[in-house]
């Protein structure tokens, strides 16, 4: 049930990028989420060289700012509502999958994106509207 609720989510963030950005292109990965054959999900991992923690999201839309970063995009890695990401003493988590999450958000700021986690459709709209602010 979490995952369906993860797309859920994500499709809510998708509906509210094309209403209130239609100019901005995105996309959202499908395929991280689904439930797939055995077949599919090989051809699935094959196709992205085995890496598992590539985001869920991207807003293709550079941002240039006078005195702030400048991005040439925005990924989104989309978590259901009320997912931890940090313990309570500000470590991240132990869950090794969001530990490889949080290592290709990094690797994404290192290129000159903005690269985030979202816990859930009002994050998310938060951290789009900061970006495209």
């Amino acid at each position: 049930m979490a995952r369906k609720d993860e797309t859920r989510e994500q499709i809510q963030v998708a509906e509210y990028l094309a209403k209130n950005y239609p100019n901005v292109q995105f996309h959202s990965d499908y395929g991280s989420g689904a439930r797939l054959r055995p077949y599919q999900a090989k051809e699935q991992s094959e196709l992205n060289a085995g890496r598992k923690s590539w985001p869920d999201m991207f807003i293709a839309e550079p941002v240039v700012r006078m005195n702030k970063p400048s991005y040439n995009g925005l990924f989104i890695e989309m978590k259901r509502t009320g997912t931890k990401i940090f313990t309570k003493k500000g470590t991240l988590v132990a869950d090794e999958h969001i530990r490889e999450q949080f290592d290709q958000l990094e690797e994404l700021r290192l290129r000159g994106y903005a690269a985030e986690f979202a816990c859930g459709v009002e994050e998310a709209k938060k951290i789009i509207d900061d970006y495209l602010a």
